[in-house]
């Protein structure tokens, strides 16, 4: 329980009550209270800070026994948060091969011949998540280009909804000249009509067969991978995570790294759910959820938050649900001069899955790209707010990459969160910029417009792939989305995209502290340090407050602790 006591307002008798486990000393402690304000020393006991602020205070709980850390003026922040991340897939993303980083077509048709010499003829070779935005060609790899890499596998080249494939992969799926034809709607063909092995929702036409190849793992190997991730979560300064698709067995696996003392990050779950099926079937589920009783009941390092559905396509995938037409575009293969992306739910039964989760008090979420699916989501928190308050049960908008201001006034009435990926403005801006024009990307990643209206904006990563906070497909090194909302920098691009759009300093940690506790429900544990917090801190390298500002995203963890121990 957190104690009402002000800063530095200590009594004597419990100075001489509670001598400390730990004290931290001569540094410069990022409290991220309301006053944001930056005392010398802190004071922990039973993992909890007990006192902050200037040395002398500090000096009064030592005690024999006390472990006592010279900071050395060096900076202390509160344990960082990743709003967005998919640990339980990623960390078993290269369990039986390394995948090399990918910037061309030909990395892509390299590392394609290199996996068809040592994968039996036959069998699938799936690459998943390569962007095309992040290819210096900037497109999907041909099916010819597919065939010549790998003749004799059916090959799947998947980012996002979309993929390309190969032609004994549309072979073995029946995609033909007629297929093609009569699902217009997935099936790109070229002038004649055959298909080009573009498909759009790939997943409506294609089906692949598992690689017997893959090394199956048991479910303690499972388990090490994923220790093994959040250990380096942690050295990059993470104490806390939420899984934004949360499955039964990732559930599971988290409840056993609970159970044995191998959860090193705090974890919050947002559970998938299918949104299109029957509504008595969605209903049973969110019950079942709503009974868990790690909703009811969470515990410190685990905990269910709610629930997640997809609302429209992507942005990396030219797939996003716009309230203006994309326009033709050779890099995303649109050529309908209308196309307005991918709407995955109608607005009638994304309203209905609100109103049974704010009804049982589960967070929603729905992954939202595009401004038409923003706002839409936006619109459906207030008309449900009018009923039964939002904002308690900490719903949000994922990703939230373009908005509208009607979105983020709506936010600000509503009271509901906003998870935003900063690292896709560094990734993606580029490509980005040529497509839309500056003028459309007013709202894209609005951090500042959503700051000073006070609405709680997280920082996340969508951490899907790799173990490296920088070689991760969705790089979750948190010091470049912090460099990033302070510069609003995109390779390849001499000048920064809508820069009154860029946080302060103080802002840019806030974004990626207390606001995604609040995101996780947590904020009265974690997200700053105050009296009767958790003591979730790390000790950095360099002072964030006022390094020059391309420092920032140099910025190394000296050490990771949480509940006041050292991981």
């Amino acid at each position: 329980m957190k104690l009402p006591i002000p800063f530095l307002s200590l009594l004597p008798f419990l100075l001489a009550a509670k001598p400390a486990d730990l004290v931290l000393m001569n540094g410069r402690i990022v409290t991220v209270d309301e006053g944001f304000r930056v005392a010398k020393a802190m004071a922990v006991k039973d993992g909890r800070v007990i006192a902050v602020g200037m040395e002398g205070v500090a000096d009064s709980w030592v005690v024999e026994g006390t472990k006592v850390v010279d900071l050395c003026g060096k900076m202390v922040l509160p344990g960082l948060i990743d709003s967005h991340v998919h640990p339980t897939g990623a960390s078993l993303f290269e369990s039986s091969h390394e995948i090399p980083p990918m910037e061309s077509i030909a990395d892509v048709l390299d590392y394609t011949k290199g996996r068809a010499k040592v994968v039996p003829e036959g069998e699938w070779l799936l690459l998943s998540q390569v962007f095309i935005t992040r290819l210096n060609e900037q497109r999907f790899p041909t099916r010819v280009e597919l065939d010549e890499a790998a003749p004799k596998h059916p090959v799947v080249f998947r980012t996002g909804p979309d993929a390309s494939v190969n032609s004994l992969a549309l072979a073995e799926n029946g995609i033909d000249k007629a297929f093609a034809k009569e699902h217009p709607a997935h099936v790109m063909v070229d002038a004649d009509g055959e298909p080009t092995g573009k498909l759009l929702q790939y997943s409506k036409v294609l089906k692949w067969k598992s690689n017997s190849t893959h090394k199956s793992l048991d479910e303690a190997a499972r388990d090490n991978w994923l220790v093994r991730l959040f250990q380096d979560y942690n050295r990059s300064g993470i104490t806390g995570i939420i899984d934004r698709n949360c499955s039964t067995g990732a559930r599971a696996q988290y409840e056993r790294l609970l159970n044995s003392g191998q959860l090193t990050v705090r974890v919050r779950v947002s559970r998938g759910i299918g949104s299109n099926g029957d509504l008595a079937a969605i209903h049973k589920t969110l019950d079942d959820y709503a009974a868990d009783p790690y909703f009811r009941n969470p515990d410190p390092r685990f905990g269910v938050l709610g629930v997640k559905v997809y609302q429209d396509g992507g942005m990396l995938t030219g797939s996003a649900w716009f309230q203006e037409p994309w326009g033709k575009s050779q890099i995303y293969g649109i050529s309908d001069p209308k196309y307005r992306g991918m709407q995955f739910i109608t607005e009638s039964r994304m309203e209905e899955l609100v109103r049974a989760c704010v009804s049982r008090g589960l967070a929603f979420t729905a992954h939202s790209q595009g401004d038409a699916a923003t706002t839409t989501l936006a619109r459906i928190f207030a008309s449900v707010d009018k009923d039964i308050r939002v904002a308690p049960t900490r719903s949000s908008i994922t990703h939230s990459s373009f908005m509208t201001q009607e979105a983020i006034a709506l936010a600000k009435k509503v009271g509901f969160g906003i998870d935003l990926q900063p690292a896709w403005l560094w990734k993606d801006g580029y490509t980005l910029n040529k497509h839309f024009g500056d003028k459309r990307l007013q709202y894209f990643i609005p951090l500042k417009s959503l700051f000073d209206a006070g609405i709680k904006a997280g920082g996340g990563s969508d951490h899907m792939q790799k173990i490296g906070p920088l070689r991760s497909v969705n790089p979750y090194d948190p010091f470049l989305g912090m460099w990033v909302t302070l510069t609003r920098k995109a390779q390849w691009l001499d000048t920064p995209i809508h820069p009154e759009q860029a946080l302060n300093r103080q802002e840019m940690i806030r974004y990626y502290t207390i606001n995604n506790a609040w995101l996780m429900k947590m904020e009265t544990e974690t997200g700053s340090l105050e009296i009767g917090k958790r003591a979730d801190f790390i000790i950095l390298d360099r002072d964030l407050l006022e390094c020059p500002v391309d420092d920032v995203r140099e910025t190394k963890v000296l050490s990771t602790w949480m509940d006041g121990m050292q991981l």
